[in-house]
């Protein structure tokens, strides 16, 4: 909000449209998985809802908030993602059951409803539904611990949500898990507040001890997500790395600025893919490394845009089987007030 300060400042007006205003009315019931940061951890809750739902038989469609990268924006006025092959066709970058996303949020939701008894809104980064939902979840993130009452708009997703999940406390500190939770109560004390773990499993893992990792991490978590690290490194040093390189003397390209401009990173490399040409520099920079093995933290399998010669371990992240049952529970519940 430095920006909004600088315009009032300047004696100008600006208006910040609320959710009235902005969000859809959908004819079939709708969950919203929202976060306060972007690298929450929204998309493993969404997933876990969405194989929750269709285990008890619901046609389940997920709707993405849009990340329109592409200049010609009349290809992705609706995109539907039931396959690989439809991550090419819509030109998509590499932050990557059935998905729509898009442009046109109008038409995206009519489509979406023809094949769904409930629709599950998957947030991007930190924005608000711009479907109205009839239950909101909120992700906090206690490795960044009082980002729930600093960044907007994910504060307002703290404020509305009907349930709001302290995400990651396998892995953070306790005190820093009472910071979020004293904050929740301060702001939403209405808010069902559930605690979740994030499980990390690593395929071919035994490879990693004692050797030279060089870690890559989801783009958006490390970049403007303000993260140092995310599952790639605790995957690291969870299996034994004898050491994490820094990746800053490899880097080529955009990539040399993005380290520039994130000045916090140091022993991780941003999966950065805004396009064929950023791409390649990520290719490059991974392929100049001096590392045994590379270690990826990223949502999608990165041999698949890029190719390298080193050892690829990767790293998936998902919902516990403590969190698991809870999200049933609130399945359930969900259902019954909804679809009976």
């Amino acid at each position: 909000m430095e920006k909004s300060a600088l315009v009032n400042a300047a004696g100008a007006d600006f208006i910040l449209m609320g959710t009235n205003k902005t969000m859809l009315k959908s004819k079939k019931p709708v969950i919203a998985v929202c976060a306060v940061r972007t690298g929450c951890g929204k998309s493993q809750v969404s997933r876990k809802l969405f194989e929750i739902l269709r285990e008890k038989g619901h046609r389940v469609a997920c709707i993405r908030h849009p990340m329109p990268y592409d200049k010609d924006l009349t290809i992705q006025i609706i995109q539907r993602f039931a396959e690989y092959n439809d991550l090419d066709k819509y030109n998509c970058t590499i932050v990557g059951g059935t998905i729509f996303s898009g442009v046109d949020y109008v038409k995206i939701l009519r489509e979406a409803e023809k094949e769904a008894d409930i629709i599950i809104w998957d947030g991007g980064n930190n924005d608000f539904p711009f479907i109205r939902p009839d239950l909101w979840i909120t992700i906090t993130d206690p490795h960044r611990a009082g980002h729930e009452l600093s960044y907007y708009p994910g504060e307002l997703n703290a404020r509305t949500a009907d349930i709001i999940i302290i995400n990651k406390v396998n892995t953070a500190k306790k005190e820093d898990i009472e910071t979020v939770r004293n904050n929740i109560k301060k702001i939403n004390s209405d808010a069902q507040v559930i605690e979740g773990i994030s499980t990390i499993i690593a395929e071919n893992k035994e490879i990693i001890n004692g050797k030279k990792v060089l870690v890559i991490e989801d783009g958006p978590t490390v970049t403007h997500g303000g993260m140092r690290y995310g599952a790639g490194k605790i995957a690291a040093e969870m299996w034994g790395a004898k050491e994490i390189i820094d990746p800053r003397r490899f880097a080529v390209g955009s990539i040399v600025d993005s380290f520039n401009k994130y000045t916090h990173l140091s022993n991780v490399l941003p999966a950065l893919g805004y396009g064929n040409k950023q791409i390649e520099e990520l290719e490059q920079t991974i392929n100049s490394s001096d590392c045994d093995i590379v270690v990826s933290g990223t949502p999608i399998d990165i041999t698949r845009v890029l190719k390298t010669d080193k050892p690829i371990v990767r790293v998936r992240y998902g919902v516990g089987e403590e969190t698991s049952k809870e999200l049933e529970k609130i399945v359930d519940s969900f259902i019954r007030k909804n679809l009976s």
